[in-house]
């Protein structure tokens, strides 16, 4: 009698196998590492004037991702989709008023939680689920406790801190408004608190391995940080934004009604938008310099070389690109964020990967990195090839989608050549656009007859949806 195996089988039995070898070493560390609201502003990444050496180290002896794509460009959306690995259409998650993913999923197990589950200490310090900035930070709601052992939520003055600062938008609430504060140290601050906080746990985590889920608020509004930070981007050398006149001019009403108040430079002088830019650098600069102390103790401690180091922001974030700011729009600024791994002995470390990847798969790559037998359900894919490989490809396309109250909805589908954005509600509409030709997506190519084949290809890829894990 033979047995006759299917391909998915077969690689099932062989990844089932390549996990039993992987727990039979020592096993890996995780540091899991959030930035809030950090999109690509970082010199690892090509930007010409931030300042960020530790992040760019990180990236140097790991590997940096050029095209990765969060599923929902708002944090508690996009939190609870990479934390449960499930995209928001199935967490239930789309809007930050009800970020609560066990309604719907009661047993789900998170990836701190798998760890947990497996043996490893699971740690969280900060904001790794949804947490409200300025005035939810500090507590501890929204955090899941079935995910951690040990669960901190440092304490910050945020807003109400005290030292030289402005408010270029004061009509619009906390947590929106373009409020910056320089202070004379890091003293009262949720990330230096945080950074300290993690380097306590990683001391006294010696005798078991760890998931550590380090959640940094910066550069998320207000923009607080000490003032060396600020002086590093003196306001006469800041450079605006450009824009064509014309920008908006064929971008379909639901995109621009989505959040209005955003657009139009928030109504900002060019003034009031070099200071929010120097807020913004600033703030990466601090939250760069928490970070690089973490990474320092990792290094003291000899936990380096066996720490898997997973660096993001939660999503992308608007710098007066199409006169648009902050979050919540489906174009490539909104949508696509830094993304780091650094994992002990993958043959890739050093260099960039061009592959599209999204946020839905770091649950799968840890897992796998880890030698854990990931949960059923989970709707991305492991990225462990691309760091042994980073001329590698895992996926063809990357989704995301975003929704306002019950009125517009939006998703889009990105490919190595296009973008291609849906709407509906306010009148509907599409866009396209070339990323050969126009990677700042200025020209909406839907009336175009040249593109027309590429936007009925781009049409069926979004209608089609991600595919299956496995298939």
């Amino acid at each position: 009698m033979t047995n006759s195996l299917s391909r998915r089988e077969f690689a099932a039995m062989l990844a089932t196998g390549a996990a039993a070898c992987a727990r039979s070493e020592p096993p890996l560390n995780v540091l899991f590492v959030a930035s809030d609201d950090l999109t690509s502003t970082l010199a690892c990444y090509g930007h010409p004037v931030v300042k960020s050496p530790n992040i760019d180290r990180l990236a140097a002896r790991g590997v940096r991702f050029d095209n990765a794509y969060c599923q929902f460009p708002f944090c508690g959306p996009s939190r609870a989709s990479l934390m449960t690995g499930m995209r928001p259409d199935t967490s239930g998650v789309v809007t930050n008023a009800m970020v609560n993913f066990r309604e719907k999923h009661p047993d789900a197990v998170t990836l701190p939680q798998l760890f947990k589950n497996s043996g490893w200490r699971s740690m969280r310090v900060g904001k790794m689920f949804h947490m409200g900035v300025p005035g939810g930070v500090g507590t501890m709601r929204h955090q899941d406790p079935p995910s951690w052992d040990v669960s901190i939520s440092p304490p910050g003055d945020e807003d109400e801190s005290v030292g030289l600062g402005g408010d270029p938008n004061p009509d619009l609430r906390n947590g929106l408004k373009m409020q910056w504060v320089q202070t004379a140290d890091a003293t009262g601050q949720a990330d230096a608190a945080a950074a300290d906080t993690a380097i306590d746990l990683l001391e006294s985590t010696a005798d078991q391995p760890f998931f550590l889920g380090l959640g940094f608020v910066r550069p998320h509004v207000p923009f607080v940080a000490p003032t060396e930070f600020f002086d590093m981007y003196p306001l006469e050398e800041i450079e605006l934004i450009s824009n064509p006149p014309d920008d908006l001019d064929d971008i379909p009403a639901p995109a621009k009604n989505l959040r209005p108040f955003l657009w139009n430079q928030m109504g900002m002088s060019e003034e009031n938008q070099r200071i929010s830019l120097r807020g913004y650098y600033a703030s990466v600069s601090f939250m760069d310099y928490q970070l690089g102390r973490v990474l320092d103790a990792l290094e003291r401690l000899g936990q380096a070389d066996r720490t898997v180091v997973l660096f993001f922001g939660d999503h992308g974030w608007h710098l007066g690109e199409h006169t648009h700011w902050q979050k919540m729009s489906l174009m490539e600024e909104s949508v696509k964020a830094p993304l780091i791994i650094s994992a002990p002995g993958m043959r890739g470390n050093g260099r960039a990967s061009k592959a599209m990847v999204e946020f839905v798969d770091f649950y799968p790559t840890l897992a796998d990195l880890c030698g854990l037998a990931a949960p059923a359900g989970l709707e991305g894919v492991s990225l462990a090839p691309l760091l042994d490989d980073p001329t590698a490809s895992v996926k063809d396309a990357a989704f995301s989608q975003v929704q306002w109250e019950d009125r517009i909805f939006g998703r889009t589908v990105r490919t190595d050549r296009y973008r291609y954005i849906r709407w509906e509600g306010d009148g509907g509409g599409e866009e396209l656009y070339d990323h050969t030709t126009d990677p700042r997506e200025f020209t909406n190519l839907v009336a175009d007859p040249q593109h027309a084949d590429g936007l009925e290809r781009m049409r069926s890829r979004l209608s089609q949806g991600p595919a299956e894990p496995g298939a």
